[in-house]
């Protein structure tokens, strides 16, 4: 995918966050809220479940999801296989430490309002991270 700019795969890409990221991520969140609401006097403990819940959701299902939506839109139908399944993975566990410090922030320190703004941002960069690692791990 390096050096591979394409039209129709940002295109795709954008539908796919514009109609079913923009619906999901904001109904785990609220999904989060309700399982473990904030609380002033919650602690430590509460919050990085919080965030390790917003973690369990970009897992390496969602982030093979994500490989076949871009070669899908990419045009490379042939490379969708169950050989995704591993590059996920490891890609998820690469990314763990930073994702999870920032998902930690975003579930306890943004308003509510703005989780979804500030996630979609942080979803944006991890976007480019999973494009490259698909080509580096």
């Amino acid at each position: 995918m390096l050096h591979q700019f394409s039209w129709t795969r940002l295109l795709g890409m954008a539908l796919v966050g514009g109609v079913l990221y923009s619906w999901e991520v904001p109904a785990f969140f609220r999904w989060i809220d309700r399982q473990v609401p904030e609380r002033p006097d919650g602690g430590l403990g509460r919050q990085w479940l919080r965030a390790a819940l917003s973690q369990v959701y970009f897992n390496p299902l969602w982030i093979v999801r994500h490989y076949v939506f871009l070669r899908l839109f990419g045009g490379q139908v042939e490379q969708i296989s169950w050989a995704l399944l591993p590059l996920a993975g490891r890609s998820f566990l690469v990314n763990v430490p930073v994702a999870l410090v920032v998902n930690y922030y975003i579930q306890n320190k943004v308003a509510p309002d703005w989780r979804f703004v500030a996630s979609a941002l942080f979803s944006g960069i991890m976007a480019v991270y999973y494009a490259l690692s698909a080509t580096w791990l």
